[in-house]
């Protein structure tokens, strides 16, 4: 009897435990435009269940990636430092991304907590994912399934993925995006029939420049956009994979963002279903802005909405993205919020939800109150950018945003500098207007907090 009762207890406590910290589900889109979903003001095509995630909780209007590129955007989620003293700036050199293995980083944190951890798709921080270098399992993951490096996930169908630090070959024709996510959603049911809270980041490909999803899929929509089945989509992956050309890219990309939308549903479906939905947390983002490769045309799409510029820019297509959080019952369903709010706020709100303290490196700033309208909300002095073209040694593009003016620069063709431009992003959100000849003080001000965010790389 008094082992029964024991058992029972033990039971109790961890099933206490496990409700007493919210699962987190985080949700990365790449290359994803902040007008690519309807509840953002995609016309052209519908995103029902991503919707959910702003019906049901909150959107956010001036929410900032970590770079404008995929890479520095996951170093600066990771590790909550912003764009000016992350180690990752570009894209540029693979053999120099990955994370500082001391360093607490976001799954770190998460397991630091008693979280069960695992990764899913595209993670673009070094050169293999595979064992004996710098993958997710070293900086905290329990699980990783997805491509085995970054430039190979530039195709959905590549001869071989990674589980574990395993790499798995794949029978050809394999579309493995799919096989990815059911993974996740594995990982999502493992966890819970265990009783352990859970972190599931899923850093999806979509819609990145491949512009593939599952034949029929693809094939309903040719017949929605007949009028572009003229036009090839090509995009290789890098040097030991190829990517497949795809005829109508248009109906490539609507393909892909249905497949995803619908995968995404099945998860919400599964959640309740385990009944963990109002204990759950999902997260909805992209690593940067919309794309113009592999035949996606984000005009036709009105991918950035107002917004100027996109990936690789550092105006505001290419770094302002979508952000949505549900959390059934904590966070008001329905609700917006203007704060302004980046990447690297992620750590510190992970931190204080799940009882941690911030780490050392830190640049951001819980967004706790806003998301539970509870307490005063910290902002941030200014929300900072830079941007490493190729294998430049410094910046080739800097911007900042304080309040409603917002400086950018970039490096010209032939050496040196453009002239730093200023714009009232509150008057002229598609920053058309340069103001930096009215207000030169305003530029003045701006740039000295330009140079105090710019920590140069070792």
């Amino acid at each position: 009897m008094k082992l029964k009762t024991l058992l029972a207890l033990l039971l109790m406590s961890s099933s206490a435990f496990a409700d007493s910290k919210p699962n987190v589900i985080y949700i990365l889109a790449d290359d994803l435009g902040i007008g690519d979903l309807g509840c953002y003001g995609q016309k052209k095509l519908k995103t029902p269940n991503i919707d959910r995630l702003a019906d049901e909780g909150m959107k956010f209007s001036d929410h900032y990636s970590g770079n404008t590129v995929c890479s520095p955007s996951r170093a600066v989620l990771m590790t909550g430092q912003h764009p000016g003293h992350v180690h990752c700036r570009g894209n540029g050199n693979e053999n120099k991304f990955a994370l500082d293995p001391k360093m607490t980083t976001l799954p770190r944190l998460f397991k630091n907590a008693g979280y069960a951890t695992g990764a899913f798709g595209k993670w673009g921080l070094g050169e293999t994912n595979l064992k004996g270098a710098p993958n997710p399992l070293t900086h905290g993951f329990d699980h990783y399934t997805g491509w085995k490096s970054q430039m190979i996930a530039h195709t959905y169908y590549p001869s071989s993925i990674v589980r574990d630090g395993e790499e798995v070959p794949m029978e050809e024709g394999t579309f493995v995006h799919d096989l990815i996510m059911a993974d996740a959603m594995k990982f999502i049911e493992t966890s819970v029939k265990e009783g352990k809270p859970f972190f599931c980041y899923i850093p999806t490909a979509v819609p990145h420049a491949a512009m593939h999803a599952p034949k029929e899929m693809h094939e309903k929509w040719r017949k929605v956009f007949p009028e572009f089945d003229n036009k090839i989509g090509k995009y290789g992956a890098g040097p030991t994979e190829k990517c497949p050309p795809v005829q109508n890219p248009i109906a490539g990309f609507a393909a892909m963002m249905e497949n995803l939308d619908n995968q995404i549903g099945s998860m919400l479906d599964l959640l309740v279903k385990l009944k963990v939905d109002e204990n759950t947390i999902v997260i909805f983002s992209s690593d940067n802005g919309t794309h113009v490769e592999g035949g996606h045309n984000p005009k036709f799409w009105d991918s950035n909405g107002p917004l100027r510029g996109h990936k690789r820019d550092l105006y505001e297509g290419g770094i302002r993205t979508p952000f949505l959080v549900r959390w059934p019952g904590k966070i008001k369903a329905g609700s917006q919020s203007d704060h302004l709010s980046a990447f690297w706020d992620i750590l510190p709100t992970m931190a204080e939800l799940t009882g941690q303290e911030v780490p050392e490196q830190n640049d951001g700033i819980s967004i706790v109150p806003t998301l539970l309208a509870k307490g005063e909300q910290k902002k941030h002095p200014y929300i900072y950018h830079e941007f490493i073209r190729g294998n430049a040694k410094s910046y080739t593009a800097r911007s900042l945003r304080q309040n409603d003016w917002k400086v950018v620069q970039t490096a010209k063709k032939g050496g040196g500098f453009s002239p730093i431009e200023l714009y009232n992003l509150k008057k002229d959100p598609g920053e058309t207007k340069n103001l930096a000849k009215q207000y030169p003080e305003i530029v003045s001000k701006l740039e000295g907090f330009m140079k105090e965010a710019h920590k140069p790389l070792k």
